[in-house]
C-alpha cells in the first residue's frame, strides 16, 4: 500500500460535515494519493466511506482505533 498523503480528523464533526471536511480534503489532492481519515461514530462510519465510494474514490480499509474512533484509508480517483 502506498504512502499516507494527507491525514484529516472529524471525530468531533458531525453528520453533514464530516463527508464535506472529507470531500475538501480530496479535492486538494492528486489522483492516487491516499487520504487518512480518523472518524468516530455510527454514522459517519455508515456514511462517509459510502459516500466516497459514489463519488468513484476507493476505500482501502477502514480498522477500528483506540477509544471508539476508526482510520478510514480512501485513495483519491
Amino acid at each position: 500500500m502506498s504512502e499516507v498523503a494527507r491525514n484529516i480528523d472529524i471525530t468531533t464533526e458531525t453528520c453533514p460535515m464530516t463527508f464535506v471536511r472529507v470531500k475538501l480534503a480530496l479535492e486538494k489532492m492528486q489522483p492516487g494519493e491516499i487520504l487518512a481519515v480518523n472518524l468516530k461514530g455510527e454514522e459517519p462510519l455508515r456514511n462517509v466511506p459510502k459516500s466516497a465510494a459514489a463519488e468513484g474514490h476507493e476505500i482501502l480499509s477502514c480498522e477500528a482505533q483506540a477509544g471508539g474512533t476508526y482510520r478510514l484509508l480512501i485513495r483519491h480517483a
